[in-house]
């Protein structure tokens, strides 16, 4: 079969073939008497594997040395493939990411663009300074999208710079809670604290709403974070988590002075030194944690307050009856 015959019935052009053989992937079995290339159906079927090589994403080089090695692997070679594969399209949406952040930016000139791209950049250096400028200097210097700071925070290890993180973001006027609700749910504790830490410093309903939420998280280190930031706004939701954290001594004094604060109101601190004596009451609470609801007992304004100290000073417990008694005396001298 000539080389034309063969271009018509394979798909590959003549001109493809003949540079095959300039690289030795194809050589035909024979000429004819006038000197044309001769294709065999052996020459067929090594066009066909060239091809399918192809098709695969190996280079003719790599396709010449997998029809030439006898030891030759196809499961290793697509197990190859498959790795390449995988970081050219990390790479690719890596790409896509930064540059749909850059166009959010809407920059009006390149050096504005030139800009964005530096300080997402500087977000990922290795450099502890280098990430803590870049993070301040969003808030004025250049908008950097709130997703990439979102990204940054959910990563951040050293406490300064993720603080400078929050800080912008805050700063940003609000956005990329869905990233945020997305690291609450995180296999890793980590990124799940650090989302429910930059959710406390955001303004707005929905960081609010997602800080409800996560009330009833499992994880009790999202759930006494989330508690702390809705009693520091007020919300009430928060005191059956807070006097759980008293109780369990997690942050206990962070947890009792957020139910001071919720204790303005005089309904509220009724029900909040209600919720603490009943604890108390119960017989399966161990000592320090009574001695940790008694300590709480002192920001909290009201007569059931009151009244639970004037009775504790008479608990067989003398550490607990020693505390009440100097809580009251507190009291009374204000």
């Amino acid at each position: 079969m000539l080389i034309g015959e063969v271009a018509r019935r394979s798909g590959v052009s003549a001109r493809m073939l003949r540079h095959y053989e300039s690289l030795r992937l194809l050589r035909p079995s024979g000429r004819t008497g006038s000197g044309y290339r001769e294709y065999r159906d052996e020459d067929i079927r090594r066009i066909f594997h060239i091809e399918s090589l192809r098709s695969m994403g190996l280079s003719l080089r790599e396709i010449g040395r997998a029809l030439d090695d006898p030891g030759f692997t196809p499961a290793q070679l697509v197990g190859d493939l498959i790795e390449q594969t995988r970081a050219r399209i990390e790479a690719e949406t890596e790409l896509l990411t930064r540059l749909r952040r850059i166009d959010a930016t809407e920059p009006a000139s390149w050096d504005e663009a030139l800009r964005v791209v530096a300080l997402l950049q500087a977000l990922g250096s290795p450099s502890e300074d280098a990430r803590q400028r870049a993070a301040l200097s969003s808030a004025d210097e250049v908008p950097v999208p709130v997703e990439a700071l979102v990204e940054a925070a959910l990563s951040e290890t050293e406490p300064n710079v993720a603080g400078a993180l929050r800080w912008a973001l805050a700063r940003s006027g609000g956005g990329g809670t869905a990233l945020l609700a997305r690291g609450l749910d995180s296999p890793a504790a980590e990124v799940r604290e650090r989302a429910v830490r930059t959710l406390a410093g955001l303004p707005g309903e929905e960081p609010v709403s997602l800080l409800r939420t996560a009330l009833a998280h499992p994880d009790p280190v999202v759930r006494g974070r989330a508690a702390l930031a809705l009693g520091a706004r007020g919300e009430p939701e928060a005191i059956p988590t807070l006097v759980e954290m008293v109780v369990d001594g997690r942050n206990d004094t962070d947890a009792a002075d957020a139910l001071g604060i919720l204790a303005a109101d005089a309904a509220t601190a009724d029900g909040i030194a209600a919720g603490l004596v009943a604890h108390l009451a119960d017989a399966a609470t161990a000592p320090p944690a009574r001695g940790r609801l008694t300590q709480a007992l002192a920001d909290i304004p009201g007569p059931v307050a009151r009244r639970a100290l004037a009775d504790l000073t008479h608990d067989p417990d003398p550490a607990v009856a020693l505390t009440a008694g100097y809580l009251r005396r507190l009291r009374d001298g204000r």
